[in-house]
Formats: structure tokens, sequence, C-alpha cells
């Protein structure tokens, strides 16, 4: 089996489909080139999304660290509580606080060099 695809794949993605020989498995040339062209797109599409939304990141870096650091026996249940606590809204918004007051600290200090 080869290691890299023939068709382009894109970044990350080398790997998946491959068959055997020329057989690329089971998309045509045609085909395998328009999936490719729609996985880019897409992560384009969630790339510009997650920059209009810094609140995503901050729900998501908020939520594994508070599950890195408490260790629950049930991911499940801690998650069903953090995603519902009434006060998840105001965290997330001081922790986009926070993030914006230390982006601003880095801008100045790399205009100091």
């Amino acid at each position: 089996m080869s290691d890299q695809p023939k068709h382009g794949a894109p970044h990350g993605m080398e790997k998946y489909d491959l068959g055997g020989g020329d057989d690329l498995g089971a998309l045509s040339l045609a085909q395998q080139a328009d999936l490719n062209q729609f996985k880019i797109s897409t992560r384009m599409g969630n790339e510009r999304y997650l920059r209009d939304h810094p609140e995503v990141e901050s729900l998501i870096a908020g939520f594994l660290g508070d599950v890195l650091t408490q260790r629950p026996e049930s991911v499940r249940e801690f998650a069903a509580g953090y995603f519902t606590n009434p006060s998840l809204p105001e965290k997330v918004e001081k922790q986009l606080a926070e993030r914006q007051e230390k982006l601003k600290q880095n801008r100045v200090i790399q205009s100091l060099h």
C-alpha cells in the first residue's frame, strides 16, 4: 500500500482513502478532487467561523481545563453540568476579556522590540 496519495489530499488527510498501486480506493480521481476541494472549503469555513466567534475557543478551553484539573469519573455527566451551568455565560465573558487583555499586552510588548 502506498504511503502517500497521488491526488493532492489536504494537509493532514494524506493517509485517508488510499488503495493499492494506481487504485486510490473507493473514489475516482475526479471524485477525490471534488472531495478534497470540499474538505478545504469546509476547513476554511470552520476557521472563519471560529475567528468570528472567539467565545467558542474560550468555552472549549475552559471545559477542557476543568476536565483535566477535576478529572471527573463521568465526563458525560460533568459536561452536562458544565454546559447547563447558569453562570457559564459570565465565565466565558470573563475569559474573553482576559484573552483580549493578554492580546493587548502582547501587542505592546511586540511594539517595544
